[in-house]
């Protein structure tokens, strides 16, 4: 009885967990008038109008690469950065160690909107605005923190007596971290690795903000439906599975890693 009961509610839960997703693809297979003129709950007239439109238009599928490229030079950058710097959180003990962590984590949790106009203002100067490295960098203030707490949980995992016995063996240390405790955290480095990912590809503030034409993400590209007749729901529902994929398929190749970070991380 219980376990029917607790298979029943499991069932249940996914078909609400999965109906608005459901939805969007709905209306992704019609057309505006469609949409607005009738409810129902299988599409009568498909149409694959709003995906050839995105993939033929270049304001379109420009948001997608454009998205795809901060994320990415972002995810390369935050992780290069907090390896080190998780390292020497996990093995050493300094003056102010814990104070500056927690100081790190703040960052984290500060509202993107307090750092948009000195960001703006900074690249501007810099002739940054409207290029990729403008929004990977500004990612990188909140993902570095979130990375180097992750990457610590880990790395704190793993005995000291693996480094000295490394260096009693003659490694250097770069020999030493690249050869043999990379691989023992590589699961930390997957887990680490699609956080920032998912972190810097659902943010919108600064990469609006930072960018006008040449480097804008999908998600603001998204904003172009609005037209004086209304919203193009076929088309913004189109964008928005479109949106779902690159997240879908990072978590499909990590979701080994995701396990076990979640077993043995700070996750």
């Amino acid at each position: 009885m219980k376990t029917g009961l607790a298979r029943f509610a499991l069932a249940f839960y996914l078909v609400v967990l999965m109906l608005p997703i459901y939805w969007m693809v709905n209306m992704s297979l019609r057309d505006n008038a469609d949409i607005l003129s009738t409810f129902v709950l299988f599409p009568e007239k498909l149409t694959f109008d709003n995906y050839i439109k995105i993939f033929t238009d270049p304001s379109w599928y420009s948001g997608y690469i454009n998205s795809m490229i901060y994320v990415t030079i972002n995810m390369v950058l935050s992780v290069s950065v907090a390896l080190p710097a998780a390292y020497a959180f996990s093995r050493y003990r300094f003056i102010g160690d814990k104070h500056v962590f927690f100081w790190l984590l703040t960052n984290r949790m500060a509202p993107p909107a307090v750092f948009a106009l000195p960001f703006f203002q900074l690249y501007q100067t810099l002739g940054l605005i409207d290029t990729h490295i403008a929004v990977a960098l500004a990612h990188t203030l909140f993902n570095v923190p979130l990375a180097v707490w992750v990457l610590e949980g880990f790395m704190s995992g793993i005995p000291r007596e693996i480094d000295e016995t490394a260096y009693l063996d003659g490694y250097s240390f770069p020999r030493f971290f690249f050869k043999i405790f990379m691989p023992l955290i590589k699961t930390g480095i997957g887990v680490t690795a699609f956080f920032t990912f998912m972190f810097s590809w659902v943010e919108l503030l600064m990469a609006r903000t930072l960018t006008t034409t040449e480097a804008k993400p999908i998600a603001a590209v998204m904003t172009r439906t609005v037209s004086a007749t209304g919203l193009d729901w076929g088309l913004l529902a189109a964008a928005g599975v479109l949106t779902i994929v690159p997240g879908a398929l990072v978590i499909y190749f990590v979701r080994n890693y995701m396990a076990k970070g979640f077993a043995l991380g700070r996750v």
